[in-house]
């Protein structure tokens, strides 16, 4: 199991490098948000959930296109957009 597990890991690093750590940063920052969003809750800061979240989408959204996934790249792409409009609503509304 583990060595499945770590070759998962070094194919995804080599098949593209930029992509593997655009996706790490994204995971990484899309889970500090998403601890953010729960442990706010009921009144959740959103002034940090959602750059947390609009870093996470965008950088992901990048990933896929860079990998030729295009499900994953209209995913994060629609969530990329409502973040943004998010921020707006935040930060500029």
């Amino acid at each position: 199991m583990y060595k499945l597990l770590k070759e998962f890991w070094v194919n995804s690093y080599k098949t593209d490098s930029t992509a593997f750590y655009l996706e790490l940063f994204s995971v990484i920052v899309t889970v500090c948000g998403s601890a953010v969003l729960t442990f706010t809750s009921p009144e959740p800061i959103m002034s940090i959930v959602f750059p947390l979240y609009w870093l996470g989408s965008s950088t992901m959204c990048l990933a896929g296109i860079r990998r030729r996934l295009i499900w994953i790249a209209c995913l994060t792409g629609w969530f990329t957009i409502m973040n943004t409009i998010g921020l707006y609503k935040v930060f500029l509304q």
